[in-house]
Parts: structure tokens; C-alpha cells; sequence
């Protein structure tokens, strides 16, 4: 009987790592969502689907795609918060959401830059200054003159979203004064600047690539350092006038704060290796974007770094909302 009960329990143990997988050895064992706390058709939507597909096909599970547009992108963050931190509901964030909210919204029953866990970045993205196609605003400096000599009128995605703070960071820079109407997305703002009913809009590259190719928007300048590979004849506005001009927002995979380690790590190794292939960067690059790897940890150090970078532009433009 002795033999037998002990065979028992040993045929027992074997089954457990069946039952309950052992974290990463086992990540994914069924599909992975990414929340996207944007509409479609922007740079974050755009590059996680490309970051899915590679993905997917890397893990052999689907990583669905899910657009949760709302409040700057807090309904999107809310939702991934309210999901179990086990790695299988990640967020598609952006140095927007992550670095600008804290400081623009008052009332958040979490804190942006502080209750989630970095994952893996994926990419830096210029933004651009585009005016319709036709329009005299073709050069950064025809804007700063026209600014200076009347009223200049650019749309963003809504009072404190980067597209906004960006045209202050740029009055600044150029010490003119440029008339900001907020919208309720980058795609209304754009939608009004095709009609004619604004100036210009400061948006992410990617967002835009298509629309520059195809000749409807008329590119002014990026906004990195550098000219972005995919677009070399796009001047940045450093080069037109305004040295030392420099905002490339980075997009990443975030999760709830309290994944386990050993997952954040897998999903971490997992992007960078594709983040090295090719085939990644050559996808990304068509969007204007370049691939950007780095470890959680270096990650997390560039996150508290534009917390207190964005905190204070948000601060110096008075923009709120409640």
C-alpha cells in the first residue's frame, strides 16, 4: 500500500506544471491583447499593429488590437489597469499619455508615470509641421514670419495632448505667438486643416506619411534633431532657424504595475529581438519612425526623465483640464 500511495503522488506531481504554467516558460498560452488608448489610423494604433503582427507570429497566439479612445487617452490606461497583471493586457502608450496626463489632468485616480510597469519602448517618432498642400506656409521660417506679421492658427488632439504643447514649445522657441484650437482627436484637427479652417497641425510623422506622399499636406519641418530616413527632403526645424529644437516622443508597452518580473522580461526580450530584424525597422521606417529598444529598467529611467520634462511645459502653458 506504501509503494502504490507513493507511486500515486508521484504521477500526481508530475501533472502540476501542466495545470499551472510556469510563468514565462510558458508566456503566451492563449492571446494577448493591446489596449491602444487612441482611435485608429494614428502613430500609436499604427505601430502596434505592426508590433502585433511580428508578434504574433513570433509567439504563435494572436495579439488582437484594441482602440479605447477617451479622455487623452486615460479610458484606454483605466482599462488596462482594471485587467490582471499577468501580461496577457498590455498598453500601447506614449510619452503623451504616460508623461503629460500626471501633470494635465487633476482629478486621475491613478498616477500615469508611476502605476504601470515598463515593458518594452518600440520606437521614437518625429513629429512634423504640416500645412495644407498650396498653402505659403512652406518653410518654418515663412511660419515664424506670418506669425509675427498676423494670425497663425494650428489644431491638436485637445488642450494639453502633444500636438499642442508642441506649438507652444515652438512659439517659444521662435518668441511669436501662435493661435492653438483644440480639437477632439488628431483626425478632426487634420480633417479641418484639408478644409482650410486652420493653418497648420503639429502631428506624428506616421500619422501623416500618407497624406505627404500622396501630395494633400504640404510638410514644413520634423521636429527631431535628425531628418528622418524615411523622408530625408523634410528640413527639421533646428536646421530652419531655431537650433537646439528637439522633441522625437517615444512609443512603448506598458502593463499593470504589479506583472511579474519574469513575464515583463520575456515580452521585453521578445519585442527587442524583432525591434533588430529588418524586416521591423523597414516597416517602421515607412511610417517615419525608428526602432528603439531598451530594457525595462531604461525604460522606466526615461519615463521619470520626460514626467518632469513634460510637467513642466504642461505647467508654463497653463493648459488643465478636469
Amino acid at each position: 500500500m506504501k509503494r502504490s500511495t507513493l507511486l500515486r503522488l508521484l504521477a500526481a506531481s508530475a501533472v502540476v506544471p501542466l495545470a499551472f504554467p510556469a510563468g514565462a516558460q510558458s508566456f503566451p498560452a492563449r492571446p494577448v491583447r493591446i489596449v491602444v488608448p487612441q482611435t485608429p489610423g494614428g502613430a500609436s494604433d499604427a505601430l502596434a499593429r505592426i508590433i502585433g503582427q511580428r508578434l504574433t507570429e513570433q509567439w504563435g497566439q494572436p495579439v488582437v488590437i484594441e482602440n479605447r479612445a477617451g479622455a487623452g487617452g486615460n479610458v484606454g490606461m483605466e482599462a488596462v489597469l482594471a485587467a490582471p497583471a499577468d501580461g496577457y493586457t498590455l498598453l500601447m502608450t506614449y510619452v503623451g499619455t504616460q508623461a503629460i496626463n500626471g501633470a494635465l489632468y487633476k482629478n486621475l485616480a491613478f498616477d500615469p508615470g508611476r502605476d504601470f510597469a515598463p515593458v518594452a519602448t518600440l520606437a521614437t517618432v518625429p513629429f512634423v509641421m504640416v500645412a495644407k498642400a498650396g498653402s505659403p506656409l512652406k518653410t518654418t521660417q515663412a511660419v515664424v514670419e506670418a506669425a509675427r506679421a498676423g494670425r497663425v492658427t494650428y489644431g491638436s488632439a485637445g488642450n494639453g495632448s502633444v500636438n499642442h504643447l508642441l506649438g507652444e514649445m515652438f512659439a517659444r522657441a521662435a518668441k511669436v505667438e501662435l493661435a492653438h484650437v483644440p480639437y477632439r482627436g488628431a483626425a478632426q484637427a487634420l480633417q479641418d486643416l484639408l478644409g482650410g479652417q486652420i493653418d497648420m497641425v503639429f502631428t506624428s510623422l506616421p500619422s501623416v506619411a500618407g497624406q505627404i506622399r500622396n501630395g494633400t499636406l504640404q510638410p514644413i519641418a520634423v521636429t527631431s534633431p535628425r531628418l528622418a530616413p524615411a523622408f530625408p527632403d523634410i528640413p527639421t526645424v533646428a536646421q530652419s532657424g531655431l537650433p537646439g529644437f528637439d522633441v522625437h516622443p517615444w512609443f512603448g508597452l506598458m502593463g499593470p504595475k504589479k506583472m511579474p518580473r519574469d513575464i515583463v522580461e520575456k515580452i521585453n526580450r521578445d519585442v527587442n529581438a524583432l525591434l533588430r530584424q529588418p524586416q521591423t525597422a523597414e516597416r517602421f521606417a515607412a511610417q517615419g519612425a525608428e526602432p528603439y529598444p531598451t530594457s525595462p529598467a531604461e525604460f522606466a529611467a526615461v519615463l521619470a526623465a520626460d514626467v518632469d520634462k513634460w510637467s513642466e511645459v504642461v505647467r508654463a502653458s497653463g493648459a488643465k483640464v478636469d
